[in-house]
């Protein structure tokens, strides 16, 4: 399937966020409150202790940046469907990619429907500490829980360990309109780059797959026409509120 021509791009986020954001957002009672060593470990644990399937074998299900960059060691890749589970904007992002003034949103797994992705076969005799990287990026900053999917591929289903979005959390942002979720992206940039940096990396990995995801191929035209009809780029320093956008999380 070819791929679609897509609307942002990488010259136009430049352009519209030229400076970066030096902000200590891990600050108290600024940015995010990240999950420490112990907490961590601890979940992992647990983790590891329902792992289904063959003990000597442990999938990873890929939705968004894992795709892209995935930091790990594996042995095999293969495209991977989960059913019961949709990939969304639906997480608050006070860092990283945005600031507690402006927050960005990020992608999740939510409930319902379905979503194509990636599934890699993790490389080494152990496992836990194969995983254990990836599960630091992932869960410190409290965003997601961890669940075992069954992911379809080509060759048989396969348990892949997979990170949803935590509906109790308060980075849980619920059903925003593609509207609200345009305007945080195209506001949002953080320490490590813009918001739009990563919808961009993400649907054009998808594309590239042909992987058609109508959420993300709607975000980033909405996106791109808001930072084209911007006149001036934006001052990332200014706490002014983004007209026509809801705050929470």
């Amino acid at each position: 399937m070819p791929k679609r021509s897509l609307t942002l791009d990488a010259a136009l986020i430049a352009r519209a966020h030229p400076h970066a954001v030096t902000a200590d957002w891990r600050g108290p009672g600024y940015g995010m409150a990240l999950m420490g060593e112990a907490e961590a470990d601890a979940r992992l644990d647990s983790a590891m202790a329902e792992k289904p399937g063959d003990p000597g074998t442990l999938w990873l299900f890929a939705y968004g940046a894992l795709m892209w960059r995935p930091e790990f060691p594996f042995s095999e890749r293969r495209e991977a469907r989960v059913r019961g589970w949709h990939r969304r904007f639906c997480l608050w992002q006070h860092g990283f990619r945005g600031t507690p003034e402006r927050p960005g949103v990020m992608l999740a797994l939510d409930r319902g429907g379905q979503c194509r992705g990636l599934a890699y076969r993790l490389a080494g005799d152990d496992l836990r500490a194969a995983v254990r990287p990836v599960w630091r990026r992932e869960m410190r900053g409290r965003g997601y829980v961890a669940r075992w999917l069954a992911a379809e591929t080509a060759e048989g289903p396969v348990p892949a360990l997979a990170f949803v979005a935590d509906r109790t959390g308060g980075r849980y942002a619920g059903r925003l309109t593609d509207a609200e979720i345009a305007a945080h992206i195209a506001a949002a940039c953080g320490p490590i780059g813009p918001s739009a940096e990563y919808l961009l990396n993400t649907v054009a990995a998808c594309e590239a797959m042909g992987i058609r995801d109508r959420h993300l191929f709607t975000m980033q035209a909405l996106v791109a026409g808001r930072l084209a009809a911007c006149d001036e780029p934006a001052d990332q320093n200014s706490p002014t509120p983004i007209p026509g956008s809801r705050r929470g999380g």
